[in-house]
C-alpha cells in the first residue's frame, strides 16, 4: 500500500485489542476542509507486513534524510524506527525528495502561496548524499527501490521531449546504479517513444500510475511499447486516484479510509482500473518480471480492500483461463 498506519484498518490489517488504545488523532485539512486523521504507531509495521511484502513510504518525498549541514532530518529518525520495527523480510519502496524532482515548488511565502524556481532540480550530489546513501545504510537490502516521481507539468511549462530526456540522463549518470529506481513522469506529453528507450538504455523502471491527468493504464502500456524496462526484473503500477479527478475529492470521498467509498469503488472508471490492473499483472507473470501493485485509500476508499479485490480479479482469470 501507499504509506501504512491508518487506525481505519484495524481488523482488517491491525489487531484492534493490541493497537486500539494508541491511536493518534490530528486534524489535517486538504482542499479547504478539516478532517480527522487516526493514525497508528511506527511499530504496527510488524503487523502490517503479515499481510503485505512491500510497504510504499512517501514522507521520504517531503525532505531529505539528512539537513544541508549533514545532521539526521527528523525523516531519518521516522526511517530508523520503521527499520527497528520491520522484519527482516520486508521491502520498502521509498518516495524520492521531492527537492530533487521538482522543477518549481510550492511555497508559501507572506501567507500567499507562490511557485518558486527549485535551484535543487537534479541535484545528483546532494540526492546522492542527502537521500541515497542515507536510505542504503538504514534500510539496507530491504531497500527494494525508490520511486521518482515528478510533478504534472503544462506542455509550455516544460521543456521538449528531447531535453527532458538529457536533463534526466545527466542525473542518473552521476547517481549510483545501487538501488533499483523507478519513474513516474504525471506528464503525458513526455511519455513518447525516446524517453521509454532511454528508460530501457538506463535500466530504469517506468512506473504505471492510476492518476489524475495521466491515461489509462492499458493506454501507458501501450506508449511503453509493452515493454518493461527496469534491468533487474521489476515494475511498479501505482493505483493512486481516480481520472480525472483532483486529490481534494477523491480524499474527500474516501475519508475515513473504513472501506470500499460509494463515487470511488462501484464506478465503471474503477471496474476498468481492476481489469486493467490484472492485465498488467499477467503480463509481467509472463515476462518473467515482478511487479509491485501498490493501492492507495484514495483511488478505493480503503487501500487493503482495493488489494483483495485486484488479487481476487488475478485468481478468477487464473481459475477461468487455466493460467
Amino acid at each position: 500500500t501507499a504509506s501504512d498506519r491508518f487506525a481505519a484498518w484495524m481488523d482488517q490489517v491491525y489487531p484492534r485489542d493490541i493497537w486500539a488504545d494508541q491511536v493518534m488523532t490530528r486534524s489535517k485539512k486538504v482542499g479547504g476542509q478539516s478532517f480527522e486523521e487516526r493514525l497508528l504507531p511506527i511499530e504496527s509495521v510488524e503487523d502490517y507486513f503479515l499481510h503485505f511484502g512491500v510497504l510504499e513510504l512517501d514522507f521520504t518525498f517531503y525532505r531529505p534524510l539528512l539537513e544541508a549541514d549533514g545532521k539526521p532530518s527528523s525523516n531519518l529518525f521516522t526511517l530508523r524506527r520503521y527499520a527497528e520495527a520491520a522484519p527482516a523480510n520486508a521491502r520498502f519502496l521509498l518516495k524520492a525528495p521531492q527537492p530533487y524532482t521538482a522543477r518549481i515548488l510550492r511555497r508559501r511565502v507572506d501567507g500567499r502561496v507562490q511557485y518558486v524556481e527549485n535551484l535543487d532540480y537534479l541535484d545528483a550530489e546532494g540526492y546522492v548524499e542527502r537521500f541515497l546513501v542515507p536510505a542504503l545504510d538504514t534500510l539496507g537490502d530491504r531497500l527494494g527501490g525508490v520511486l521518482f516521481e515528478q510533478e504534472y507539468a503544462r506542455v509550455r511549462e516544460s521543456p521538449p521531449p528531447e531535453a527532458f530526456i538529457g536533463e534526466l540522463d545527466r542525473f542518473f549518470a552521476q547517481v549510483p546504479d545501487t538501488v533499483p529506481t523507478h519513474l513516474e513522469i504525471r506528464s503525458a506529453h513526455l511519455l513518447v517513444p525516446p524517453y521509454f528507450a532511454w528508460l530501457a538504455d538506463r535500466g530504469l523502471g517506468f512506473i504505471v500510475s492510476h492518476w489524475t491527468w495521466l491515461p489509462s493504464i492499458r493506454e501507458q502500456w501501450m506508449l511503453a511499447s509493452e515493454r518493461f524496462t527496469a534491468a533487474n526484473k521489476t515494475a511498479v503500477l501505482r493505483l493512486m486516484n481516480p481520472r480525472d479527478m483532483k486529490f481534494a475529492e477523491a480524499f474527500a470521498l474516501a475519508a475515513p479510509f473504513e472501506g470500499p467509498a460509494p463515487g470511488l469503488a462501484d464506478t465503471a472508471q474503477a471496474r476498468q482500473m481492476i481489469d486493467e490492473a490484472t492485465a498488467l499483472a499477467y503480463k509481467a507473470l509472463a515476462a518473467d518480471v515482478t511487479l509491485d501493485v501498490i493501492c492507495n485509500n484514495r483511488a478505493w476508499g480503503n487501500s487493503p480492500d482495493l488489494a483483495r479485490t485486484v488479487a481476487n480479479r488475478f485468481l478468477d482469470f487464473a481459475d477461468r483461463f487455466g493460467a
